[in-house]
């Protein structure tokens, strides 16, 4: 694991814990951040972090809170408070 896959799973656990503790714009900018240096290096972004943040407003999502979480035919429907929808297949 280099060193920027290291960072984001760091900027990972910061959005997270900033989103617990009610700070929003926080765990935004962490959020922003990690995607930004993903793109930058050429890496994949770890899928728990793929599924847990928007990326329409690049929120980082805990259901119940901010997001609301539905299971349909064959796949999960998360949406973001700013309406923003994502899909995932499950089986």
């Amino acid at each position: 694991m280099g060193i920027a896959a290291e960072r984001i799973d760091r900027l990972h656990d910061l959005a997270r814990r900033a989103a617990r503790e009610g700070d929003d714009d926080r765990a935004r900018k962490y959020v922003r951040l990690a995607r930004r240096l993903a793109e930058r290096n050429r890496l994949r972004l770890p899928r728990e972090f793929r599924r847990f943040t928007c990326d329409a407003c690049d929120a980082y999502l805990i259901p119940g809170r901010n997001a609301r979480v539905r299971t349909r035919d064959g796949h999960v429907v998360v949406t973001c408070d700013c309406g923003a929808q994502s899909r995932y297949p499950y089986e």
